[in-house]
């Protein structure tokens, strides 16, 4: 197991928490599978809200311009045709969602691979705790300098909600994001610089992942 040291927001060392290999172990790191995973998760952000005028669509009037035989000029029904100059366009983007299924095991993955690679490269921090006495900016900026943020963070805490204190407290600064540890995604964790988790809040997700590991090696027994 890797043992890695517990600060407080004083950048000082109280303590110390083991974190299982079969989560962050070196052999978790999967780069194909965050690669996938990362896909997936800019996909579902896209708003897909791009539009072309089709025949339908575009202005002009729908009337035959000339004759159809006699004249010598080419057989045409409509200005709005696609073979005309500001006429309709032939299957142009429409509108729709580039969202798609991802299987939620090989998301578990990803999530194992982006902690495993974040902790392989000394980017992983564990607090005892993110709470501060007041939720006041500039008292987390100063214990973000402390931990030694000098670019942007993620910051993860424990529980079913935030609370009011830590949201207010830390919600203005650049570059800092705040999440629960049941909502981090591998994408947040390749995003930010830093990963800074709550004591509590790295032992639940390690719990976590650790029991859809053992689900799943006895799953494999049984077939």
């Amino acid at each position: 197991m890797a043992k890695v040291d517990v600060l407080n927001l004083e950048g000082k060392k109280v303590g110390s928490v083991e974190l299982a290999d079969a989560v962050f172990g070196p052999a978790q790191v999967n780069e194909a599978l965050l690669w996938e995973a990362v896909k997936h998760y800019r996909a579902s952000l896209r708003q897909g809200t791009h539009a072309t005028k089709n025949r339908k669509l575009v202005a002009g009037s729908g009337k035959k311009l000339w004759k159809q035989k006699g004249t010598g000029r080419a057989r045409i029904g409509s200005v709005r045709s696609p073979l005309w100059r500001h006429g309709g366009t032939v299957h142009g983007p429409q509108p729709r969602s580039y969202d798609y299924a991802f299987p939620r095991k090989k998301l578990l993955g990803a999530l194992r691979a982006a902690l495993a690679s974040k902790l392989a490269d000394g980017k992983l921090t564990v607090v005892d705790t993110l709470e501060l006495k007041d939720a006041k900016t500039k008292l987390y900026r100063s214990a973000l300098d402390k931990l030694e943020v000098k670019r942007t963070a993620l910051l993860v805490e424990n529980g079913k909600e935030l609370s009011k204190a830590l949201l207010l407290g830390s919600r203005n600064l650049k570059g800092v994001e705040l999440v629960l540890n049941n909502e981090v995604h591998p994408y947040d964790l390749l995003r930010y610089e830093r990963a800074i988790f709550s004591k509590a809040a790295i032992e639940q997700l390690a719990e976590n992942l650790a029991k859809t590991i053992s689900k799943r090696k006895a799953a494999q027994e049984v077939a």
